[in-house]
């Protein structure tokens, strides 16, 4: 007998990236924490994030967002973040679109103007400011990490490449920052494909080479993530803007800017002296899509200056869709995914 199971998906996107926001379906995870529970669907049912990312459903460009109930008082709700090299703790534009999702479906009311609520992510609470404006939601803007400099201006050989020089950034995640011009590249689209097998080298020559260890998380695994930077132009008054482009996988090449390359890029200037409190960055993507990075502020936290910052962006909601997953589909893997359907589901498979 056919075992057809159902999710219900809003699909958004920010700046081109696809978020699939789960916000039915999926019994409550166990954990006592949203990163709790994050690290229970990673190591216990992964089944979720490859049947959405993979073939028939999805493709490795796209990103998943699982809805859970929050944990903490201060948050009106949590999420999962899911995307094809794994779990990342943080992600701009995965929030940008979770927090729009959760106001179009109307878990937080639409409120007329600016109104602020809190999410709860894998790294803890983040502080949401939606602008909405005749019932549309125009704008977020939300808390990037703290960020900072773990390496600047280091060099190495890679193959085929030659020397190549990179700065190391944490924003969410770790990050090579590689002026793009000095590797052939003026980050227009038709080089994507380029682009993608640039990365990819020079990311492999580095995780050869040396890993990196947050300050107070230790290691977070090997370095995942690339980006490249365009020249910076100022606009106007504590205003810049610079293409950019960020490798996230093999062959992948994100659609938009990602707002914790924003952050990276924003620690990056704020260690050369180019920018103060205040200041903002638009980073424009290779489909001529931004988000908008501010500098807020700055601490000191042992060796290094962490840099404060929010991320702004718009979200557009693309479909409100129920999932049919026929688990007697060859092309379709169940494995790792029953024990977290809803009981009625479960009970019915």
């Amino acid at each position: 007998m056919s075992q057809e199971l159902t999710l219900q998906l809003i699909d958004t996107h920010a700046g081109g990236d696809v978020s699939r926001i789960v916000v039915g379906g999926i019994e409550p995870l166990p954990g006592a924490t949203v990163r709790d529970q994050m690290h229970y669907l990673r190591d216990d049912a992964d089944g979720l994030r490859r049947l959405l990312l993979e073939e028939p459903y999805g493709i490795p460009e796209m990103s998943v967002d699982l809805l859970v109930p929050a944990t903490d008082p201060a948050a009106e709700v949590g999420y999962i973040i899911m995307e094809v090299m794994g779990y990342p703790i943080y992600s701009g534009s995965n929030t940008i679109c979770t927090a729009t999702a959760v106001l179009e479906s109307g878990l937080v009311p639409k409120q007329e103007g600016r109104q602020r609520f809190k999410l709860e992510s894998p790294a803890g609470l983040v502080q949401i400011e939606a602008l909405v404006e005749d019932g549309v939601v125009e704008t977020i803007t939300c808390g990037g990490l703290p960020s900072y400099i773990d390496t600047y201006r280091a060099s190495i050989h890679v193959p085929h490449l030659g020397e190549v020089t990179y700065s190391i950034a944490y924003s969410g995640g770790f990050y090579a920052l590689v002026e793009a011009a000095e590797l052939g590249f003026d980050l227009t689209r038709d080089e994507e494909r380029d682009l993608a097998h640039c990365a990819h080298q020079i990311v492999e020559a580095i995780q050869a080479e040396r890993g990196f260890s947050h300050y107070t998380l230790g290691d977070v695994g090997p370095l995942p993530f690339l980006h490249f930077m365009g020249p910076i132009e100022q606009v106007a008054d504590h205003f810049y803007r610079s293409r950019s482009t960020t490798y996230v996988h093999p062959g992948v090449i994100c659609r938009s800017t990602t707002g914790t390359g924003t952050s990276a890029r924003l620690a990056l200037m704020h260690h050369e002296g180019r920018i103060q409190p205040g200041d903002r960055l638009e980073t424009v993507s290779l489909r001529e899509t931004g988000f908008i990075g501010e500098f807020t502020g700055m601490r000191q936290e042992g060796p290094h200056t962490v840099v404060e910052n929010t991320i702004t962006g718009k979200s557009y909601v693309l479909a409100r869709s129920d999932i049919v997953v026929n688990c007697d589909d060859p092309m379709v893997r169940c494995d790792g995914l029953h024990h977290i359907l809803g009981a009625a589901q479960a009970a019915s498979g």
